[in-house]
């Protein structure tokens, strides 16, 4: 099937998506490869990104991965550091500095990250899209093969394309894989038969075929259909922030290098349409489209050495600065931003440094009261829950601090698997005088070896002393 060609944007070309015909069809883009300065500084900065997401799972940090996010397991490592569920308030800390740098990044530099990080751009502009220029060739040759009756060569090339397609998509679908279950646990999935793992197995397979969907048939429609940022913009960005932008008071009126009537310096050659992957016009503003990739400022620069005219007609700037002629600047808003940023980013650094290797929880055991025991004294019964957050073994052994008394731990020493919770149940036995108004504050600490790791507070109940003043 013959995929519909791109057309002119309409004039009302905000209610309507570049790649959508007037029927609401798809229009199937064939961008030409960009060349030039932003497009090299693209691709080496995507390579060394490439690097670091293929090799991330394999990065270990004091015997930890340097990032995985086991939602099966509710584990999650951040640069060796392990999170658990317990840990909700520096997850949700961490939430929200996420949020908070996407909002002072896209305050600032607009949608720089979408063009020069993101993995959905990176992987389809530097790997994907390189690997389609080299089987079908540039945009207009692409668009030719498309268009052409079915020979070998054609055959040939669309077999060679999609095989490569698929293949980089089962290598990208398991590195994602790496990020969620560990490289342990997937090279068992590799190593081993597929029947004693049809889930894991499937999952492969499933990422396999999203990747595939992606990067083959789906593509730019994931920026503009899926991904919620571009429509982030109307509420983060202002005149002030740094955009990729067309000077149309340069630019108009613009015409044909040799129309006597074009008094701007746009020869209106649509380099910079032919050239965008999202399929829009950059010389009609900002757009939601708009990932800031700077192809179409490459294509334009070249266009303007060619005719002898100043490079810039398409760059980086904010709208003040070519209305205005305004220099960049912090805005108030930006400031407010940044200073939240660092502050969460302060509170996230302190809880992480003082945060406890092992969580512990005491409580009363359900339905059970005081005892009095032979010698006289009165023992509440407690259930011990204490979660390793660690990577090795942890003994752990509770002490009764405060007041003076006896704490018996039932079923021996304690000691916690990495990661994992032992649970456990503990006689603590106090004097009749030692709790007079009927209850007592307890403080239990928790040691491993030597090193105390943090002190528990509960409440002892016992007999009510009738003639002690009540509190």
């Amino acid at each position: 099937m013959v995929a519909p060609q791109a057309e002119p944007p309409p004039a009302d070309f905000r209610d309507h998506l570049a790649t959508a015909d007037r029927e609401g069809r798809r229009m199937w883009l064939y961008p030409r490869q960009p060349s030039g300065r932003f497009y090299r500084g693209r691709t080496w900065f995507s390579w060394f990104l490439l690097a670091i997401m293929f090799a991330g799972p394999f990065i270990r940090i004091q015997g930890n991965p340097l990032l995985l996010l086991n939602f099966i397991e509710r584990k999650f490592i951040i640069l060796g550091h392990i999170f658990w569920p317990q840990d909700m308030v520096l997850s949700a800390v961490t939430i929200l500095i996420f949020l908070m740098g996407i909002a002072v990044f896209t305050a600032g530099f607009g949608r720089l990250w979408c063009g020069w990080a993101c993995p959905q751009t990176v992987l389809m502009e530097m790997v994907f899209r390189k690997l389609e220029y080299l089987i079908e060739g540039d945009g207009p040759a692409q668009r030719a093969l498309a268009t052409a009756p079915w020979t070998a060569s054609k055959v040939l090339r669309k077999t060679a394309k999609h095989a490569l397609f698929f293949t980089l998509s089962f290598i990208v679908g398991n590195t994602l894989l790496a990020y969620i279950i560990g490289t342990d646990q997937l090279f068992q999935l590799i190593t081993d038969a597929p029947v004693h793992h049809l889930k894991g197995l499937g999952f492969m397979l499933l990422f396999t075929f999203i990747f595939y969907g992606i990067f083959a048939r789906f593509r730019e429609q994931a920026c503009t259909f899926i991904c919620p940022y571009g429509r982030l913009q109307s509420t983060l960005l202002d005149e002030n922030s740094i955009v990729v932008a067309y000077d149309h008071k340069r630019g108009e009126k613009r015409g044909a290098l040799h129309e006597p009537a074009r008094t701007g310096d746009c020869i209106d050659c649509f380099r910079c349409v032919t050239i965008c992957p999202t399929g829009i016009d950059i010389r009609n503003g900002t757009q939601m489209e708009c990932v800031h990739c700077t192809a179409c400022i490459d294509a334009c620069d070249s266009v303007m050495d060619k005719i002898g005219r100043p490079r810039g007609l398409i760059r980086y700037a904010s709208l003040n600065g070519i209305d205005h002629g305004l220099p960049l600047r912090l805005t108030p808003r930006l400031v407010a931003y940044i200073t939240l940023l660092l502050a969460l980013i302060g509170l996230w650094t302190f809880l992480v440094f003082t945060r406890c290797d092992v969580e512990t929880t005491v409580l009363r055991a359900p339905g059970a009261l005081f005892q009095q025991m032979p010698d006289g004294k009165f023992s509440n019964l407690y259930t011990v829950k204490v979660v390793n957050k660690t990577t090795r073994p942890m003994p752990i052994e509770l002490r009764l601090e405060s007041p003076a008394g006896s704490l018996q731990v039932m079923g021996g020493d304690i000691l916690v698997a990495p990661g994992r919770l032992a649970e456990t149940s503990v006689l603590v036995g106090l004097a009749k005088q030692q709790v007079p108004a009927g209850h007592a504050a307890l403080s239990i600490g928790v040691y491993s070896g030597a090193k105390k790791l943090n002190a528990i507070k509960t409440t002892f109940m016992g007999p009510r002393d009738d003639s002690a003043p009540s509190n």
